[in-house]
């Protein structure tokens, strides 16, 4: 049976969310064994088994995105179009990397193995969204774009840090840390200097300080690195070739 973290955070009863890990699932090394990427080279009939694996946990399937590091958010019910779309669309997967919904058993999700993923839902429960947030995506906005997507003030969102890589296992070039620090000179402290030029990154302190810029108050979670912790997490930065984990939220019926 797959295994999974329940969030810890302050959100309202009809928000529901689960974090998957690597454990639990059909998947052969390296895929091992819980995978929900399709996009990652493991046997399509696996990837379909740990899916079907998934399902009995969730009011219905998930809307898997095609992630490309980007800022582009989709809005459910995905079928109308979302942002800057011209009419309908009825088929997935949707180039995006974060996505909104305000309907009851509609299951946002992203996928990782090191990138951040960040859930979010307002105190009143009438919304949910998830992002996916690299460091490319994190610093052109993707976290902005989502929290602006909900139309919510930043003060009435929650928001919960799933699994990323760690500090201590993030390096970055010199080119990174500038163009962090060009967007905002306190990003500096979520830099230190490692070897020849390179850099330790805190993503998920970046994330921090980007969220608390849009107003918001309750930023949850955190802990966990993919890197560090292999028994537990997919990590493409340690491993390569790997599968993927999903953080997916939605909202119950009132």
């Amino acid at each position: 049976m797959p295994e999974f973290i329940v969030p810890e955070w302050p959100a309202p009863r009809r928000v529901r969310c689960l974090q998957t890990t690597r454990q639990g699932g059909v998947s052969l090394p390296p895929y091992d064994s819980f995978n929900l990427g399709d996009h990652v080279g493991d046997a399509a009939e696996a990837v379909a088994a740990n899916r079907a694996l998934l399902a009995p946990h969730l009011p219905g399937t998930p809307v898997w995105l095609a992630q490309v590091h980007g800022t582009r958010v989709l809005e459910l019910p995905a079928d109308k179009g979302g942002p800057g779309e011209e009419g309908p669309r009825e088929e997935g997967p949707w180039e995006a990397d974060g996505v909104v919904s305000r309907s009851p058993g509609q299951v946002c999700a992203v996928m990782t193995a090191d990138c951040l993923p960040v859930l979010f839902c307002d105190r009143a429960g009438t919304v949910v969204a998830a992002a996916h947030a690299g460091w490319r995506g994190l610093l052109a906005g993707i976290l902005e774009n989502t929290v602006t997507a909900m139309g919510i003030a930043g003060a009435e969102i929650l928001a919960w840090l799933g699994p990323a890589i760690g500090a201590e296992a993030f390096e970055v070039g010199a080119e990174v840390r500038a163009a962090f620090l060009a967007r905002d000179a306190a990003s500096a402290s979520c830099f230190w200097a490692g070897a020849a030029g390179r850099y330790w990154a805190d993503l998920q302190g970046l994330a921090r300080q980007r969220l608390a810029a849009c107003g918001l108050q309750s930023v949850q979670g955190g802990s966990g690195c993919t890197y560090r912790d292999s028994e537990a997490f997919f990590s493409y930065r340690r491993d390569g070739r790997t599968g993927r984990m999903a953080s997916l939220i939605w909202l119950e019926d009132v």
